[in-house]
């Protein structure tokens, strides 16, 4: 009896639970069944390559956003404490945060009532895009 990678005919034999489309099986997959599983395991891995992309973008996006809340907030804090309302208009201005420059704008406006302000910042990172946004009231000194 031949040994073949450790079955003898008698154990391949179909009375011994070997089915005759079982014995290709044994010897392993063919080109075809290769050619498909790379075909699926390279369009998983552009997938997951594409997902990274936009992870990596969108974590960007949200560290800019947030620094900018951040400048936002402290121009907020400073015309809010400010002992002299600020003139109604716009003005502007640079803060550095982060070791980055930001561009901030005020726009200062009556807000309906006689004694009070409506104020509208806007920040800008260094690329011109608006990444920020607060509006505050204070009364008018």
């Amino acid at each position: 009896m031949s040994d073949e990678r450790g079955f003898t005919r008698s154990w391949r034999s179909a009375e011994h639970g070997f089915k005759h489309s079982w014995r290709y099986a044994e010897h392993g997959f063919t080109l075809i069944e290769m050619l498909v599983a790379l075909a699926i395991f390279s369009l998983a891995a552009l997938a997951l390559l594409r997902l990274q992309g936009a992870t990596l973008s969108n974590s960007a996006a949200l560290q800019d956003q947030a620094i900018g809340q951040i400048v936002a907030r402290n121009i907020a804090v400073e015309t809010i404490t400010d002992p002299v309302s600020p003139s109604i208009g716009v003005s502007e201005g640079m803060e550095v945060n982060a070791t980055r420059q930001w561009r901030w704008t005020r726009r200062t406006s009556p807000a309906g009532q006689r004694d009070l302000q409506r104020v509208e910042i806007a920040v800008t990172n260094d690329a011109g895009r608006m990444v920020a946004g607060l509006v505050v009231f204070r009364t008018a000194i």
